[in-house]
């Protein structure tokens, strides 16, 4: 390997060292760095000093066991190295989880809850991850953990951790992906859109929170979601006795999103060379109302849910037989409105894996 790709690898991290804010840690960083990514097999701290020569496995040690440092700085510094790197307008934001598997129980935030990268419910962290993606490059901009009720309902549990005050409010993920956007924001990072799964497109506050910042969004849906067509009315029907109602009810019932675009004409489209050749699925949408606003009883005893925010819903079919649904808010007259809509499946799969080496949980 080329010696000078140390050199090159301590000009591209010169603006987080510059974060830290001391000179040892701005020394022993790209040391670190270096040994992940360097010739030898073990990566652990005594055999990666060893290598290097020009630090000392205590230094080394120190600064990842013992050291402490905010990471607001390099946060920051990080977003906007991701924002020279991908940031504009044809860039996403991709919310998504990130699931690290554990033995224990004392990691904070560690509990059985689903593991997204094993696809079961397991003993794990959970935490809420933003990457900034466009064109074939993702960059991570942030990582937060979640803290699930068995965290966040036992204080003592909580202060034995070092779990910052801060940090001790139970929040849902969907509320973390807002307070993380929020930060992606005022840090000035440019995208386009957000894309999320159906974990957090599942819910209405969060879609919401999104239009409410005036951001364009493409998330995901569960195919048993309600919906109405787009052209759905609203009456108020008379009664033979009784009160006149009080609330509209819609003039049809809603359908689940699977059903509704299961009569579609659905279209094949690509979007870029894989490495087993063009990455293709086929895609159908169509303009609904989802099935979130008041509740209504109906005649039959049922509560049903009125028609609310007016979308775009997107059926994907993949060739593994596998589908997926998203909704969007994307307008009505957009430009290449059907190759729009496929961007999320497009972008979605260029999102990074997590290693333990990236996650550092404060306290």
């Amino acid at each position: 390997m080329d010696g000078n790709w140390q050199i090159e690898l301590e000009r591209w991290l010169a603006p987080f060292a510059a974060a830290l804010g001391h000179k040892t840690r701005a020394r022993m960083c790209p040391a670190y760095i270096a040994g992940l990514i360097g010739p030898g097999d073990r990566k652990s701290i005594q055999p990666m000093a060893a290598r290097d020569g020009g630090v000392s496995y205590d230094q080394l040690h120190h600064f990842i066991g013992s050291g402490v440092w905010d990471a607001a700085p390099l946060e920051a510094a990080l977003r906007v190295e991701a924002d020279k790197l991908v940031g504009g307008a044809s860039a996403w934001l991709i919310i998504d989880d990130t699931a690290l598997p554990k033995k224990g129980r004392h990691s904070v935030g560690v509990a059985p809850q689903y593991a997204s990268g094993l696809g079961k419910t397991a003993n794990c962290q959970s935490l809420v991850s933003v990457t900034l993606a466009s064109q074939e490059v993702p960059v991570m901009v942030g990582l937060r953990l979640f803290l699930p009720e068995t965290w966040t309902n036992d204080r003592k549990r909580m202060a034995r951790a070092g779990v910052p005050k801060d940090r001790q409010t139970p929040l849902t993920k969907p509320e973390i992906a807002i307070e993380e956007i929020d930060r992606v924001i005022a840090s000035g990072v440019r995208f386009g859109g957000v894309l999320a799964d159906s974990g957090y497109g599942s819910s209405g506050p969060f879609r919401q929170a999104l239009s409410k910042r005036g951001l364009l969004w493409a998330v995901g849906l569960s195919r048993r979601q309600n919906v109405y067509p787009a052209d759905v009315t609203l009456i108020f029907p008379v009664a033979k006795t009784g009160k006149r109602r009080k609330y509209h009810i819609a003039d049809r019932p809603p359908a689940s999103a699977e059903a509704m675009l299961a009569g579609q004409k659905w279209r094949k489209i690509s979007w870029r060379q894989g490495t087993k050749g063009l990455l293709a699925c086929h895609f159908a949408a169509c303009r609904v109302r989802l099935a979130e606003g008041h509740k209504h009883r109906m005649l039959d005893g049922r509560v049903q849910a009125m028609p609310g925010d007016d979308v775009w819903l997107v059926g994907e079919r993949r060739s593994t037989g596998e589908q997926k649904y998203y909704v969007s808010n994307l307008r009505k007259r957009q430009p290449s409105t059907a190759t729009r809509l496929a961007a999320p499946a497009a972008t979605r799969s260029r999102r990074p894996s997590t290693s333990m080496a990236e996650v550092r949980v404060a306290g």
